[in-house]
């Protein structure tokens, strides 16, 4: 073998092990994940009235530090994104009374800057302006890099995040998205998802509305005649399936953290940044922002609870008297749930055995 030859094996090799090294070196040991509730911040139907002030560029700034410092961060996308003025798809005699949520193009942004990366669409209000309104709201998360789903054409997201393989799926009751009630279909997706990744991260949008459903019970709640799933039941079905972490939506107020097989469970993170056509009253107006720290296998190495509220017609402030932390303590004394997570009057998680 020639000797130049033989020195071109050793440095290739040389430089595929430093190369290796590079790669493991950039892998983290945990995985750090912000999660907060519902996303509206502005709406130009039926009117531009509707919009924050200073066209809502300062919306989040009262937060944005402890939204911008995590590998993922993620909410519900609670409407569309769309400057296009065309009516919505919702049978409604008088627009006003009308809820249908369409934010203006470049607000997509303004959830980027924020430090939001991942966002579930199933929900009530993603069809608010039927596909048009789909397939722009798309069209802006992918021009932003933020990752998304929870419809038929998008059950899935999967990316990459400093070393980890990281799956996302979304449910809700409503037509278009993939169904919380379907236990089959959405345990066979959270499978097949878990077999290509490392995390699987399962977002949905069920439960009754209000403060009649604060409490959670191991039964299917119905509101307004909709089956809208049980949230206790299904998060379960998740984690068997293979689910990391369980995030809920949908009853606009905060419900318990609850703990299963080691893996964490929010039923409901409330209204976080709900701007100008939300009922905002009692507690209905604050909510948590869930910061958790877990390792590779999923389970849950840490979390803290940061309480927060909103102001004026829904802007996003923190909480002095902190009543997530407050609420979430109360809640969990009395809910059905595995007693495997305290809250402390500082927000942070202790782990019982």
């Amino acid at each position: 073998m020639d000797m130049k030859f033989k020195k071109f094996i050793i440095l290739s090799i040389i430089l595929n092990i430093f190369n290796l090294n590079v790669l493991k070196s950039q892998e983290i040991d945990f995985l750090t994940i912000t999660a907060v509730g519902d996303l509206m911040i502005g709406t130009n139907y039926p009117s531009k009235s509707y919009l924050p002030p200073n066209d809502g560029k300062q919306i989040f700034d009262n937060v944005f530090k402890y939204l911008n410092n995590s590998d993922i961060t993620f909410g519900n996308l609670e409407g569309v994104i769309m400057s296009e003025n065309i009516p919505t798809t919702k049978r409604c005699s008088d627009p006003k009374k009308c809820y249908a949520f369409r934010m203006p193009d470049h607000y997509a942004k303004y959830f980027r800057d924020a430090g939001f990366n991942l966002l579930s669409i199933a929900n009530n209000h993603i069809n608010d302006f039927g596909e048009k309104g789909i397939d722009n709201t798309v069209k802006l998360l992918k021009q932003e890099n933020i990752k998304f789903a929870g419809t038929h054409n998008y059950p899935i997201a999967e990316f990459n995040i400093n070393g980890w393989k990281i799956g996302f799926c979304a449910f809700s009751p409503n037509k278009g998205t993939i169904s919380i009630n379907n236990a089959e279909e959405a345990m066979t997706l959270v499978k097949s998802l878990k077999q290509k990744v490392d995390i699987v991260i399962v977002s949905f949008h069920g439960g009754g509305e209000g403060k009649n459903f604060e409490q959670i019970n191991d039964q299917i709640e119905y509101y307004l005649g909709e089956n809208r799933g049980n949230p206790y039941q299904f998060s379960r079905n998740m984690i068997d399936a293979g689910a990391d972490i369980v995030f809920g939506h949908g009853p606009h107020i905060t419900r318990a953290i609850d703990m299963y097989k080691g893996k964490i469970i929010s039923y409901s993170l409330g209204n976080f940044a709900t701007y100008g056509r939300f009922d905002l009253s009692g507690i209905r107006g604050f909510s948590p922002i869930i910061k958790l720290k877990i390792n590779k296998k999923g389970n849950l190495v840490s979390g803290n609870i940061i309480s927060t509220k909103q102001i004026g017609d829904g802007i996003p402030v923190i909480d002095k008297k902190n009543q997530a932390i407050i609420k979430l303590q109360d809640l969990m004394k009395n809910d059905l749930i595995n007693k495997k997570i305290k809250i402390n009057d500082d927000g942070s998680f202790d782990l019982i055995n």
